[in-house]
Formats: C-alpha cells, structure tokens, sequence
C-alpha cells in the first residue's frame, strides 16, 4: 500500500500515470465484469422459471436499487475522505472514517431491512404491475431485503478499501461471492438432492447468502490492512465524523435516489407496454452493463486518484488523471458499444426463444451501443467530481436529466409517439448524452471542485486555478 501511495505522487510523465490508472482500474473491470456475470446468471436462471418471474425480479431490483443509492453514497464518502485524508498523510483520520462509515452502513441496513419487512407489498403495487408478477416480486424483495445489512456492508467495507487504492481485494471478493451465488442459484432454483425446488426464493437466497459470505471476507481484508485495521479504533459514534460523511454523502445519496425514483416512474410506463416488452428491456439492461464494467472500473480509479491527489493539494494532476482516465473509457465503452450494435439479437437469443422479445432486446442494445462513449464521459466525470468532493452539482444534473428528459421523452417517445421500447431507449440515451455534455463543459470551465467550510480561510492560497507549488502549501487542509 504505501509503495502504490509513493508511486501515485510521484508519477512524472503520461506513460507513469497510465500504468497507475490500470493499475487502479483493472481489478475494478474485473470485479464489474463478476459483478456483471451475477445479474446475468441470475437473469438466465430466472428466465428458465419463466418471463412473469423474470419482471418480478427485475422489477423488485428497481425498489433495491433506491436502497443501493443509500449504500453508495455512504460508500462514495468514505471512499473520497479515505483517498483525501491519505493523500493528505493523516492515515489516523483515514482509518477512523472508515470505522463511522461501518457504523452507517449498519445503522442503514437495518433501517432498510425494517422498512421491506412491513411495506414490501405496497410499495411494489406502486409500480402497477400484474398480480402474478407482483406476488413472486413481493416474496423475491422480502427473502433479499430483509437481511439488508449485509448488502449495505458490502457496498461501504469495498468502498473503504478502494479509498486506500485496494482495488483487488474487493475484486478477489467478487470473484469469490459469483461461483458461490452461481452455485447456490442452480441447487436452490431447481433442487438437489435433498433440498427442493425452490424458484424464485432460491434466486433470492443463493444472492443473500453470498452477500453474506462477502462482508465477512471484505472485513477480513480490512483487518489485515496496515492502513486501515480498525484493531485499535474504539468503535464509538463520532458525531463530527459521521456528520462529516452525511453531508459528502446525501448528495451522492439524492443523486441515486432522484435517479431511481425516476426509474420507478419509466419503469412503470414500461410495464404499461406488456409483460413481454418490460421483460425484453430487464434482459437487454442485463446484457447492457457488460459496458458499464469498463466505465465504472475506471471511474473507480478516477475517484481514487482525484481524492488523493486533492488530498496532497496537486490539482493540476488531478485533472490530468480525469482525463486519461476518460480517453481510456471512452475508446474501450465504444469498442463495446459497437459489439453491443452489432450482436444484440444474438445475446438475447440466450435468454428467451421468443421472436418478438429477441427484436425488442436487439433495438435496445443497437441504441444502446450509439451511446456508449458518452456513457463512458458520464461515469468517469461522475467519479472525478466525488473525488473532488463535488457531489452535489452531480445531484442537481441528474435531477435535471432524469425527470426532465428521460422520465419526460420516455413517455413522449414509448407511449406517446408509440415507439415502444425503442423510444424507452433513446430517450435514456439522450438523457446520458445530455448529462455528460454538461459534466464536460463544467470540467473544461475549472467548476467541478468544492471546497469544503473548513478550507474557506485558505481558499485564496489553495484555488482550483492554483499551481502545483501553490498548492504544495495546503496539503494539511484537506
């Protein structure tokens, strides 16, 4: 850990940077790319029971998918303080935010938890789903949720991790939790020897159990950190900390949440569509975020390098890593997006046997695939701005684009203009494009860094605008 640290800070040329940007991002491909093959595994398996439970479960996953935005944003806090207070030499500060961060995330998942054990049900009729659906969507929310923690755990101890510049362990993890839960999904879904088919529940308990099995091997990669041992941290609530981490975090947090309750709401106009059309676009997005793994990897390692390099007061080299790191997404999200273009239909073809559902997948994933390399500026952007501590003018983006622009075309394309999944896509393709412009433009304009209330008595001496021997001098303010 502390010759990746030496290395990231003195890093002189083009050539160096990139080595460590690979370094960084490479493990976090890896680990999306698992994670990735979980929701595929998951999604054939279920495709197997039948389309009905494939909606049930994809719909379910949009209700989870709010309570993930909770869980990465405390994760996308302690991720940046941990990358700041390390590049800033303050390795106690790192360690303690990261034992609050733990805190949260506990005090998050049973909040959770409580909340799918009594309102499961009404919140998944919310989303007008038909009966059968909503019965094996409600069982499927309840048998994943309710032991929510450990989702929650997961999110925030590999966050923890990566804020040090591990990206491996939590990659290591990954891989670990996938063969378990693929595992675990054929033996539950369909039976073994003693144990009886269980469907949709195996599905539901392979995913609880890995999560399970994860936290535990995330925790144990923590305790062996030098860095980051909480061995001698007392595990007390610390009000400063965890007030620090909420106010870097409810962003992040509304960010997720303003997206996936604009979710819910195109989701819904979807379903209005026809069961099989909603099922195509659950097993298109499947297919699609094999994309997103090189996208997010490297918005992993822009995220990491930001904060630390703010950390250490070197903005110039901050965004110097910004911007490899976006070239880098960019030229490899579009290389998959044209072979998301080009064998979309073929993908599908795994999936289902239905003619009609495997047009539907193939449309998606050919718009998909036209969007790609601003996807790719949106997430690597995204992560710069957080690890600049800017998660707020994120938020006001995606508030902006999701309710604006997608929510709004998604209905005026799909329903409206009758285009069908077709126009669903789109209109979730202009949204991305319109986002990463913005993102681009604030970049290019020096506006994606905040300085935080503590910083304002040196803002003069420690500017965005300022050189790297300026800023030399700030170093302990952040």
């Amino acid at each position: 850990m502390k010759d990746q640290e030496k290395t990231i800070q003195h890093a002189e040329n083009t050539a160096d940077k990139v080595k460590i940007i690979l370094v960084l991002a490479m493990p976090a491909v890896i680990e999306n790319f698992f994670q990735t093959i979980l929701g595929f595994v998951d999604t054939y398996f279920v495709s197997k029971i039948g389309l009905a439970e494939v909606s049930a479960v994809g719909v379910a996953n949009a209700v989870l998918a709010i309570y993930f935005a909770l869980f990465m944003a405390i994760g996308v806090a302690a991720n940046v303080r941990i990358a700041n207070f390390l590049g800033a030499k303050q390795q106690e500060k790192a360690r303690h935010i990261g034992q609050q961060s733990v805190l949260l995330a506990i005090l998050f998942g049973i909040l959770t938890g409580v909340i799918t054990l009594f309102f499961a049900g009404p919140i998944l009729k919310l989303m007008g789903i038909e009966a059968n659906v909503l019965e094996a969507g409600e069982t499927y929310l309840k048998v994943v949720a309710i032991p929510s923690i450990f989702m929650s755990l997961m999110f925030v101890l590999s966050a923890i991790l990566r804020g040090a510049g591990d990206t491996r362990s939590p990659m290591k993890v990954t891989i670990l939790i996938n063969i378990i839960n693929a595992a675990l999904d054929y033996v539950f879904i369909f039976g073994f020897w003693f144990i009886p088919e269980l469907g949709v529940v195996g599905v539901a308990l392979a995913t609880v159990f890995s999560r399970l099995i994860g936290s535990f091997a995330l925790f144990y990669y923590i305790q062996r950190s030098a860095v980051l041992s909480f061995r001698n941290v007392y595990w007390k609530p610390d009000k400063q900390h965890l007030a620090e981490l909420m106010t870097l975090g409810a962003p992040a947090a509304g960010e997720r949440l303003v997206m996936r309750l604009g979710q819910i709401v195109y989701f819904g106009f979807v379903v209005v569509l026809g069961t099989n059309v909603f099922a195509a676009h659950q097993i298109a997005g499947n297919v699609e975020v094999f994309s997103y793994m090189i996208g997010y990897g490297f918005a992993t390692a822009a995220t990491i390098l930001v904060g630390q390099q703010i950390g250490a007061g070197n903005i110039a080299e901050a965004k110097i890593y910004t911007k490899l790191c976006a070239w880098i997404a960019v030229i490899s999200m579009s290389i998959l997006g044209a072979l998301l273009f080009v064998l979309g239909g073929w993908a599908g073809s795994f999936f289902t046997d239905d003619v009609t559902v495997i047009s539907n997948i193939e449309t998606a994933l050919k718009v998909s695939g036209v969007f790609q390399p601003f996807l790719a500026l949106l997430l690597i952007l995204t992560g710069a701005y957080q690890g600049a501590n800017n998660t707020k003018f994120p938020m006001y983006l995606t508030a902006i684009g999701m309710w604006a622009v997608r929510t709004l075309l998604v209905y005026v394309l799909a329903i409206q203009l009758g285009f069908g999944l077709f126009g669903v896509w789109l209109a979730i393709g202009i949204d991305i494009a319109f986002r990463a412009v913005v993102l681009t433009v604030q970049f290019a304009r020096g506006k994606w860094i905040s300085i935080r209330k503590e910083e304002k008595d040196v803002e003069s001496e420690c500017h965005p605008q300022s050189t790297k021997e300026t800023m030399s001098g700030c170093v302990n303010n952040y």
